[in-house]
């Protein structure tokens, strides 16, 4: 049996990496090296894998995953749908090239060392770039967590924002985003992995009635030069650790002059087993 301090899985969380629009000519192979050195147990991706979806896009996102030596789970972006000058695809089959090129299922699930992850699809092609959540989806994410032993860390990735959070300023979210947080605090989830938004930060937030505390954390673009406001120009992704007692998100940001990725922050949140998830 582990020790408090003991680590028991470690996830690399990457996000809108958007082939297409790569910043460095080697940030790819940088990112993928690092992440394939670091002892990491499952690597996250939360979509926008793509630029336009285009095909040679596709081969180049499926490479990538492909020389990821760690196990991956990943959810499509807005940008993995048909682009709008393609209406009828964007509509009626709009994530057609993601599950021809990445991964046909679209509820990705993975189990390790005391964790489970689900995924969940927010993409859909009626709107420009916002998500929605359906009644279903929420019902799967309560039928896969609530089961589980509550000593279970329990991660929820997906690609659009479920919590306005003040600190980025105004941004869109998922449709059916509250329903959402409120279904999956209700399941003890414990940490959320999305982006969309380009900038990195982490933030705890509390859901009522339930009271329950449940982290999110947003991934910057980790290869693309999409970067907005304070992350212009920069790329970020996280290491998730977890251990018995607590979780760390740490922050990697991508420095040009070294050409590595660098920790930017680090942020500690306790697992109070009389609360699912814990406190600060």
């Amino acid at each position: 049996m582990p020790n408090d301090a003991t680590t028991l899985f470690r996830v690399a969380h990457i996000s809108d990496v958007h082939f297409g629009r790569i910043t460095h000519p080697e940030i790819v192979d940088i990112l993928v090296r690092e992440i394939n050195a670091s002892g990491i147990d499952l690597v996250a991706a939360s979509g926008d894998l793509t630029q336009r979806a285009r095909r040679s896009q596709y081969r180049a996102a499926a490479s990538m995953l492909e020389s990821l030596d760690p196990p991956v789970i990943v959810v499509p972006g807005n940008h993995d749908v048909y682009p709008w000058w393609r209406p009828v695809s964007r509509f009626i089959r709009p994530l057609a090239r993601y599950r021809k090129y990445i991964r046909n299922d679209l509820y990705p699930t993975f189990e390790g060392e005391g964790v489970a992850v689900l995924g969940i699809n927010s993409a859909i092609g009626h709107t420009v770039k916002g998500g929605r959540i359906t009644s279903s989806q929420m019902a799967r994410i309560e039928a896969y967590f609530s089961p589980l032993a509550s000593a279970t860390f329990k991660i929820l990735v997906v690609h659009h924002h479920l919590a306005q959070i003040a600190a980025l300023g105004p941004h869109d979210i998922a449709r059916n985003a509250r329903k959402t947080l409120e279904a999956a605090s209700r399941a003890g989830v414990d940490l959320v992995l999305c982006g969309h938004l380009h900038i990195s930060h982490v933030e705890p937030v509390e859901i009522v009635p339930s009271n329950h505390r449940v982290v999110i954390a947003s991934a910057g673009t980790a290869t693309s030069n999409r970067g907005r406001k304070t992350n212009r120009d920069t790329n970020f992704y996280n290491i998730i650790e977890v251990k018995r007692d607590s979780f760390f998100i740490r922050e990697r940001r991508f420095d040009p002059d070294t050409r590595c990725f660098v920790q930017h922050a680090e942020t500690r949140f306790a697992r109070l087993p009389e609360q699912p998830g814990g406190s600060v």
